[in-house]
């Protein structure tokens, strides 16, 4: 919720006080090429910066809600550098280039080496599996981004490097943890991450498109490095002849005498082993593949950081304005049953489920399985309503504004009693059939979702101009903090817990089914299961660890850890098929 009412309405590029002779030019044109000069004249116009202005300041025009000159917070009106890597903007001849940078800088060496680099590692490192392998080839991608990006004029400021620190922090998930659902995550939300450190977005558009800005770098990206590799060394053959043998000779010296070395000592061989990665001739196509996608990547990531779209210039207009009873009338009825439906829920906490149950004849999981994807698709829902009724909202004046802060934050405070009665049945739900994956996962978006409402009811005190990227930070971060707390370790010993808990009955609840189909990271809590149970749910993933043979570089720190759990304690030798059989049978009948 905007701060004031004049945010509500964004003024273009060029209605601003001081740009008439640049707004005037496009508007006489008629929408000919008239108009597209006074655009680009707009955005090369050279930008006036206050010198109180704050770093992070975004532009009013291109923010999405503006504010009238003289505003509190400092803003330029007539400031045109969007971006988070702070630098002016070309001429343009066509509308989509007044999203787009200038051209890109020639490539440096530097670039080109750090590409390089990033295809060799991609190629060397990347063939066995994800684990530290993965941050060990985004470090030379981030570096080429880095150097591009000094070429083009462009220094990094504050957002630029928590957006790269973060997308990096990410990468550390496939490193620690087995399973592969975090790490996809991760990888994921790091990709995004990344795009928003090349891009600097901070509205709402610059966040959601600049992931495309990366992709089509896809294309241009490798054509810009040749380009600038050809005028590099095109006339200069003499300088990079010497270079390409030298390094030849140093691979065939290399791979010569490892090879001699390894024959001669057997401890050596072993060494060798563990540190160099695998170059056999059989994975050949597939370690080129890697070296390409590798080499791609890097200079997708660099063109990107030289020349990135601007997507923040992108302007959303705003909704055309209700009155005051058309807009108020059904939020206040929708604010009327959130209120009926979070009293019912508060009788029901304080006067116990057992008269719900009996009314209406469900079993304690029922209600809890019932109602938390209902509450799940409320709060979603209410995210909906929030957006569009901002949208439409009243804003004459600061009447329009008490009265739509009011009861959007009157609804926003129910929706989080709605998270909180979500939240509690599946809490039910868990304590009569146990965790999952899918149970965890929900439960951790809604709480996200939960935040999400809060950064929204914050937005409508302080202003909207930030919230844009606090939501996808906060998304980042969730994301981590759940690669990090291991979702497979969780689940295992919220069942394990369970199990102890539910044996002192003599009922003994556990799925040994699902315990056998987590990752390496279950191991450390299914390893305090009992004899047989324990052999029963552990013996397909020490199978798997034992048919994998990783190098360091390529296996996680919860892989490690379960085979020095294994290690230490084997799996019983009593515990075979037809054991593991009568078990699960036995629990699932209980």
């Amino acid at each position: 919720m905007p701060d004031t009412p004049s945010e509500a309405e964004p003024r273009k590029p060029g209605a601003e006080d001081g740009g008439g002779a640049e707004g005037s030019a496009g508007e006489g044109s008629g929408g000919g090429r008239g108009a597209v000069s006074g655009r680009t004249a707009a955005l090369t116009k050279k930008p006036a910066v206050a010198a109180d202005e704050p770093e992070d300041a975004v532009p009013a025009s291109y923010s999405g809600d503006a504010a009238s000159e003289g505003d509190a917070d400092g803003d330029d009106p007539d400031r045109g550098d969007v971006d988070d890597w702070d630098y002016p903007v070309a001429e343009s001849a066509w509308w989509f280039a007044d999203l787009q940078a200038k051209s890109p800088a020639p490539v440096r060496p530097a670039t080109l080496w750090a590409a390089l680099a990033t295809g060799v590692l991609s190629m060397l490192l990347l063939a066995d599996g994800l684990a530290l392998n993965l941050l060990l080839v985004a470090i030379p991608a981030a570096l080429a981004a880095y150097y591009a990006a000094q070429a083009a004029g462009r220094g990094p400021r504050r957002w630029t490097l928590v957006w790269g620190v973060g997308g990096l922090a990410l990468l550390t998930v496939p490193a620690l943890r087995d399973a592969d659902w975090p790490t996809f995550l991760a990888v994921v939300t790091a990709v995004a991450a990344g795009s928003l450190a090349l891009h600097g977005g901070r509205t709402w558009p610059g966040v959601l498109f600049g992931p495309i800005g990366l992709y089509t770098s896809v294309l241009t990206g490798p054509v810009w490095g040749w380009r600038g590799l050809r005028e590099r060394f095109g006339g200069a053959r003499g300088n990079l002849g010497p270079v390409l043998r030298a390094l030849a000779v140093a691979a065939v010296l290399l791979l010569v005498f490892g090879a001699l070395f390894a024959g001669a000592d057997a401890a050596f061989a072993d060494l060798l082993g563990g540190v160099m990665p695998d170059a056999s001739v059989s994975g050949g196509p597939w370690h080129f593949v890697l070296l390409v996608l590798g080499l791609v990547g890097a200079l997708a990531a660099a063109h990107t950081a030289a020349s990135p779209v601007q997507w923040d210039r992108i302007e959303v207009p705003p909704g055309r304005e209700r009155g005051r009873v058309e807009w108020a009338l059904p939020l206040i009825v929708l604010v009327v049953l959130f209120a009926a439906f979070n009293a019912v829920q508060l009788a029901v906490l304080f006067g116990g489920y057992d008269t719900v149950l009996e009314k209406t004849g469900q079993s304690y999981a029922e209600y809890a399985r019932q109602g938390f994807w209902q509450l799940l698709l409320v709060t979603l829902l209410t995210l909906l309503v929030i957006v569009f009724a901002l949208r439409w909202a009243p804003r004459n004046g600061a009447r329009d504004w008490t009265l739509v802060r009011a009861v959007l934050g009157t609804l926003c405070v129910l929706t989080l009693v709605v998270v909180a009665s979500a939240v509690r049945r599946m809490d039910m739900y868990v304590e009569a059939y146990g965790l999952t994956r899918l149970r965890i996962s929900v439960v951790t978006v809604e709480l996200w979702l939960a935040l999400v409402i809060v950064l929204i009811m914050a937005a409508g005190v302080w202003g909207a101009r930030w919230l844009p990227r606090a939501v996808m930070a906060s998304a980042a971060a969730g994301v981590l903090a759940f690669g990090l707390l291991s979702p497979d370790g969780l689940v295992a010993e919220r069942n394990v817990e369970r199990y102890e808990a539910t044996s002192k009955d003599g009922e003994g609840k556990f799925d040994v089914d699902y315990a056998r189909g987590l990752s390496a990271d279950a191991v450390p809590a299914l390893d305090k299961l009992e004899e047989p149970l324990r052999s029963c749910a552990l013996e397909p993933i020490a199978r798997e660890l034992k048919k994998e043979n990783k190098p360091w570089y390529a296996t996680s720190w919860g892989e490690a850890r379960a085979r020095d759990i294994l290690e230490d304690r084997p799996l019983s030798a009593e515990a075979d098929w037809s054991e593991c059989l009568q078990l699960r049978d036995e629990f699932q009948y209980r």
